[in-house]
């Protein structure tokens, strides 16, 4: 048959339908006009023959799919469109089965030669196509061989200027033969029901997605030497910093400038070697779950749980309540349990639990009753063990493994360094795709004293730093009291129990009908341990006895050194009435109008905000944990025994003023809640914007910076965290650093408690 024939059009169907086959026939036939740049492009890219041919074959399948119009035919034609392509869906396995198998490359390689050729029959595809829709048989004289030819003398090799080959030459026929057909048929209105346009345009991208136009390419320098000391040295800068070594420091604008510039110019050099990092991290992170859920998942991981009314205990609880009311995310608050021994040292009032579950009905009722509505957040338990020397709970056993894998995504570290100073077990960055860490606690000011608290103090410091590098992407000081970490930012982020601000309205209230609100002098509340202020309180009072006569000071709390305490005041003849420890919201509390808060070793007193929430005078150390405080016109601060008097003098003789709705709001949890998110960089990530930073070259194009770019700094913190998991894994090792015996794993008792395999059947150890 004619090359040029076409066939004959059928009843009901449009001429302009063969004319739309016909030039696919004629595509074919050009191809054999160009078989010397298929030669050129075969033993260029032999090797991946068998690929594109398999990739030829998906597209030439989206192509018939995407292209076959609802021609109006005979109802037995419409009705058969799917035996249709199950009778042409063979043949195209067929092709890829002969045309992909290796024999074809061997003899591309094997048989190169003046006569050599390799014929490729896509005739019977062709006729498939007319025999379904035209009715026309197979016929011998319609099938036709598209071979590809040896090089052609006189013609030269097919290539851009640029030094890379083009269009594949069927595809370059194909689009020649559109342009032609798009311009034949423009001033026809309708085909078959689709515009011209149209079939054409779903032909074109069958085709881009073939073959994709080359991309920019162009040359890019390699980074220099000043560059490359550039970028070792500002990956090295943490490093530096924990070796006390100082650089010169630039105004924030000029580093910025240069930071922007130097990442440009590394994004741009590695763009120009084809390196992809789109989602590509290490191998960790096929361990970690998938960030395309609608709701990112948070895991606060405390230190301390009710009934201890301990800052580590109460701030974390109120923190899953509020991100958990907003309702963007789901949210695990994982406590410490402790067995019936540990209880009854650790929880006041004699007050013991006999499963989690209890502890658990406690907590969400107390809970409730202040917050006033229900928080819907889980709560789990990890094996924890009280130290007495300490007078803290430390982890027994791998806490981030009582998060489920599924459940790793965000995790919140309160007091990171205590959580993993005899942590043995997945690095937290490794489980988890962001880990911050909240300090809370100004560990150095207890150690230093302690017998030998110089040196205890420092080597407690770079386990600190080093612990929380290793373990946290980022860390929040509640204030400059606590020690500088590297990746740290200073940010309040706890807020006010809401009972407090709604007794400060209710203060108020009464004052503006004119009754007396505050009825009582001033208190200090406070655990009964010396760190805790009592010491300071003591001295103050003690040097200026005198001058504060007939000053009383009611104290409220239990403790350790409540005996010691006590007795030291009653041998210096101070004026102190010492009282059981009580809920600071209690009613018998809501009388005092100053309250005495002398403590530095606070590093964001709690107390010190409920005592401000409810309307009353503040007088306290003029010291960083205080900076928070500064702006409420209550808050009166000293700096010297002298001034400290002056100061409550002051607050004796005058009525604090009542506090502004935005002095309440920066009080309140919402608030602190709203820090958080901004400061520890969680609004990024529950906005589920998971793509990398961008630069812009100057000419306005945009340019990815790589999330795998090499960096010293990550892998210095690798190596402190696999030597901090080998040094915690030694049991003589960690009792001479002060460790619990038997805390790298947990219990027996926790075992039941908590309803766990033991730590052999967890994670067994295997040998001859």
């Amino acid at each position: 048959m004619n090359n040029d024939a076409q066939p004959p059009a059928v009843a009901g169907v449009p001429s302009s339908s063969s004319s739309a086959f016909s030039f696919i026939s004629k595509g074919w036939r050009e191809v054999r006009d160009s078989a010397d740049a298929d030669l050129q492009l075969m033993r260029d890219r032999a090797n991946s023959f068998k690929n594109m041919t398999a990739s030829f074959d998906r597209e030439l399948e989206n192509l018939i799919n995407s292209a076959t119009p609802p021609f109006s035919v005979p109802p037995i034609r419409q009705s058969s469109e799917i035996e249709f392509m199950k009778k042409f869906h063979p043949k195209i396995s067929e092709f890829r089965r002969v045309y992909s198998a290796p024999e074809i490359r061997r003899k591309v390689m094997e048989k190169w030669g003046p006569r050599a050729n390799l014929g490729i029959d896509l005739s019977r595809i062709r006729s498939s196509i007319a025999a379904e829709v035209y009715g026309i048989e197979e016929e011998e004289d319609v099938e036709e061989n598209i071979e590809f030819n040896k090089v052609r003398e006189g013609r030269s090799e097919r290539r851009n200027e640029d030094g890379q080959f083009g269009d594949w030459e069927p595809i370059r026929a194909l689009k020649t033969r559109l342009r032609e057909f798009e311009k034949k048929n423009s001033k026809v209105a309708i085909f078959a029901g689709f515009k011209n346009n149209e079939f054409v345009e779903k032909v074109k991208s069958s085709l881009k997605s073939i073959c994709k136009e080359p991309q920019e390419s162009k040359e890019v320098p390699p980074l220099d030497v000043p560059e490359l000391l550039a970028v070792l040295l500002r990956q090295s800068g943490l490093f530096l910093d924990q070796l006390g070594i100082r650089r010169r420091e630039l105004s924030a604008a000029n580093l910025d400038k240069i930071n922007d510039e130097l990442d440009l110019r590394i994004a741009s050099v590695i763009q120009s070697t084809g390196h992809c990092s789109e989602g590509v991290g290490s191998w960790t992170d096929l361990m970690k779950p998938d960030l395309t859920d609608v709701k990112r998942h948070v895991a606060i991981v405390t230190t301390a749980s009710l009934p201890w009314m301990t800052g580590t205990a109460v701030n974390p609880l109120f923190r899953a309540a509020y991100l958990a009311k907003s309702e963007k995310q789901k949210v695990t608050l994982l406590v410490p349990w402790l067995c019936r021994s540990d209880q009854e040292l650790v929880y006041p009032n004699n007050l013991t639990f006999g499963s989690p579950e209890e502890q658990e009905n406690y907590i969400r009722n107390w809970l409730e009753e202040r917050v006033g509505f229900k928080a819907d957040f889980r709560i789990s338990f990890y094996p924890g063990k009280f130290s007495r020397e300490r007078r803290s709970i430390i982890p027994a056993g791998d806490t981030s493994q009582f998060i489920p894998s599924k459940d790793a995504d965000i995790a919140i570290l309160e007091e990171p360094e205590h959580l993993n100073w005899y942590h043995h077990g997945k690095r937290w960055t490794d489980k988890f795709n962001h880990v911050v860490g909240i300090v809370h606690t100004n560990y150095l000011e207890y150690i230093k004293r302690e017998k030998n608290g110089a040196l205890q103090a420092f080597f407690v410091k770079h386990i600190n730093n080093l612990v929380t590098r290793a373990h946290c992407h980022k860390v929040l000081r509640l204030s400059a009291a606590t020690q500088d970490m590297p990746k740290s930012v200073i940010c309040n982020v706890h807020g006010v129990n809401p009972k407090f601000l709604k007794i400060g309205e209710k203060v108020a209230e009464e004052r503006e009908l004119g009754q007396q609100a505050f009825s009582k002098g001033a208190y200090f509340l406070g655990k009964m341990v010396w760190a805790k202020g009592y010491k300071e309180l003591i001295d103050l009072l003690a040097k200026h006895k005198n001058d504060l006569d007939g000053f009383k000071l009611d104290v409220y709390g239990n403790g350790e050194d409540a005996h010691e305490v006590q007795s030291t005041a009653k041998r210096l003849d101070l004026n102190l009435n010492f009282l059981k420890g009580r809920d600071h919201a209690d009613d018998s509390l809501h009388g005092y109008k100053i309250f005495i808060n002398p403590s530095v070793s606070d590093v964001l007193c709690t107390a010190t905000a409920e005592a401000l929430a409810m309307g009353k005078f503040v007088v306290c150390a003029d010291h960083p944990s205080n900076e928070f405080f500064r702006s409420f016109p209550n808050c009166l601060t000293y700096k010297t025994p002298e001034d400290f008097v002056l100061k409550v003098k002051e607050a004796l003789e005058n009525e604090p003023q009542p506090l502004t709705p935005e002095q309440r709001y920066n009080l309140s949890w919402e608030a602190a809640t709203k820090r958080f998110i901004e400061y520890s960089e969680l609004d990024r990530l529950l906005n589920n914007e998971h793509n990398g930073p961008t630069s812009r070259k100057p000419n306005g194009k945009i340019i990815s910076r790589s999330v795998s770019m090499p960096s010293l700094s990550d892998m210095v913190d690798g190596g402190i965290a696999f030597a901090h998991y080998c040094l915690t894994g030694n049991e003589f090792l960690r009792l001479c650093t002060g460790a619990i015996p038997g805390t790298r794993d947990y219990g027996k008792q926790h075992c039941k408690d908590l309803h766990l395999l033991a730590p052999q059947v967890e994670n067994p150890i295997y040998g001859w």
